[in-house]
């Protein structure tokens, strides 16, 4: 094995396949309107679907598309109550996404 120049710069990397599944969280957040929806829904501790479009400025079904991909990136938690869908953030996928960049959060 080749001598590093330099003090490596993390004590490990990332694997392929971690890479790959920290990819599709990080693209589900790379999005101004589910940035915003998530620190809503964070600062709140959980938000109702119905709320939200007037919070963000956007329709019902652009807003429900929104949802529905933080909700597979299992960023968000859903629960259905009744007629809508309450949302509260999955801290354990974002501690999980902080641990893998090193983060202290």
């Amino acid at each position: 094995m080749a001598e590093l120049c330099c003090t490596p710069l993390v004590e490990s990397e990332i694997g392929e396949e971690a890479a790959t599944e920290l990819s599709v969280i990080m693209k589900a957040l790379a999005d101004p309107v589910r940035l915003r929806l998530v620190s809503v829904i964070a600062a709140a501790g959980e938000a109702c679907a119905c709320d939200l479009p007037e919070v963000v400025g956007k329709s019902q079904p652009t807003v429900s598309h929104h949802l529905k991909l933080l909700s597979e990136a299992n960023i968000l938690k859903r629960e259905q109550r009744g007629k809508w869908a309450w949302f509260q953030v999955n801290t354990n996928q974002l501690s999980a996404i902080c641990a893998v960049l090193g983060c202290d959060c």
